[in-house]
């Protein structure tokens, strides 16, 4: 018997490494002679480095970056087990948990380190990166990134822009002539689970800019200098991005990427069952175990147990899922390729005791889980 574990993390509780062993043992008490195969999984948001690199044997590489506000901060990225492809949060260096509530300004705030990320990632020779933008701090529709990587944005004067989405105002020309030339070489690929464009009502700084400090005025004038950067984008390097699904992701990174790095933006879970080979993991499998912190109505919106029903109904494969809170109107995942859902909480708990006690938790209900699964075969 084949058993293919691959769940996401447990928010604030466990990894998904640490879901997946828990998982194990419970099942192995009924299924001691089966074949167990953990996957790691993630949606493309926090805890994705994490997941890859459990996924792959690989490693977790720190590198001192610019913070949000010109500061030095301790960032970090992944590196796969074949040792070519780097996943990058940028969270972990552009991140808005790493701007103070009241320091919050998207005038200022830079994705420079996002970028140092990625020059870091080159200069370990990668061929392909995968990068994660949620949960920024930023507005500067990814200029910060891009300086990082040589790109020149100059004034009317010729002399270099500031950092931050309210010097994008300032921006007269682009120059790409420094860019690093390795970025030829390597294919990028973003987790992007948002549709919104550059500017407008659904706009990045709309939308999204509020939560990063940005008072009214301050919405208006990071729309109107999007536009005049994307204005420009298209003049001089010929790269429409002002009406992309997705370019307004995480202060118009997502635009930016796709301008300077010929990025493709993809849903964040159908990045990931593709870089641990889930797919193929799954095809001969007997059973399909995934889950989250919680499922509900939302999940079947590009989530991670989501993601893994699609690929193990290409094969007819049963799928359970179990979660810490399972909402109400969570019967709609059966639509979606889930079999049966369960909630690994015995009673009624503190939540910090549920967080305790999650491992133990997964493990009793796998555990019971298993012995049905026995009963039927």
């Amino acid at each position: 018997m084949k058993i293919v574990i691959a769940p996401d993390s447990f928010k604030e509780s466990l990894s998904a490494l640490e879901v997946a062993e828990a998982i194990e043992k419970g099942f192995k008490r009924h299924f001691s002679d089966a074949q167990f195969i953990k996957v790691p999984m993630a949606d493309g948001g926090e805890g994705t480095v994490q997941s890859l690199v459990d996924a792959t044997g690989g490693e977790i590489i720190r590198k001192t970056v610019t913070g949000p506000l010109g500061e030095s901060v301790e960032a970090f990225f992944g590196l796969l087990g074949h040792k070519t492809t780097a996943v990058i949060e940028m969270a972990a260096a552009s991140g808005l948990h790493l701007v103070p509530v009241e320091k919050r300004n998207p005038l200022i705030t830079t994705t420079r380190g996002t970028g140092e990320l990625i020059k870091a990632a080159l200069d370990l020779g990668v061929d392909h990166i995968i990068i994660g933008i949620g949960g920024s701090a930023t507005n500067d529709g990814g200029a910060g990134m891009a300086k990082a990587l040589g790109v020149r944005f100059l004034d009317i004067e010729g002399h270099e822009i500031g950092e931050g989405g309210g010097a994008l105002g300032s921006i007269a020309s682009i120059e790409l002539a420094d860019l690093d030339s390795r970025l030829q070489n390597v294919k990028i690929e973003v987790a992007c689970d948002v549709d919104n464009p550059l500017i407008g009502e659904r706009g990045a700084a709309a939308i999204f800019g509020p939560q990063k400090g940005a008072t009214p005025e301050m919405v208006a004038q990071l729309d109107r200098n999007l536009g005049q950067y994307a204005a420009i984008i298209d003049r001089d390097l010929g790269k429409k991005i002002i009406d992309v699904s997705g370019a307004g992701a995480a202060g118009g990174l997502g635009g930016g990427l796709l301008a300077f790095l010929s990025a493709e933006l993809k849903r964040g879970v159908e990045i990931v069952i593709d870089a641990t080979g889930l797919t193929s993991l799954v095809r001969d499998a007997d059973l399909v175990i995934t889950g989250e912190g919680k499922i509900d109505g939302q999940t079947i919106f590009g989530k991670t147990p989501i993601g893994v029903a699609k690929t193990a109904k290409k094969f007819a494969v049963p799928v359970v899922a179990i979660a810490g809170n399972v909402a109400d109107d969570a019967s709609i995942v059966h639509d979606y390729g889930i079999d049966a859902v369960f909630s690994i909480v015995p009673g009624v708990v503190m939540v910090e005791d549920a967080f305790r006690h999650a491992a133990e938790y997964v493990e009793r209900t796998s555990g019971n889980i298993a012995a049905v699964w026995k009963l039927k075969r």
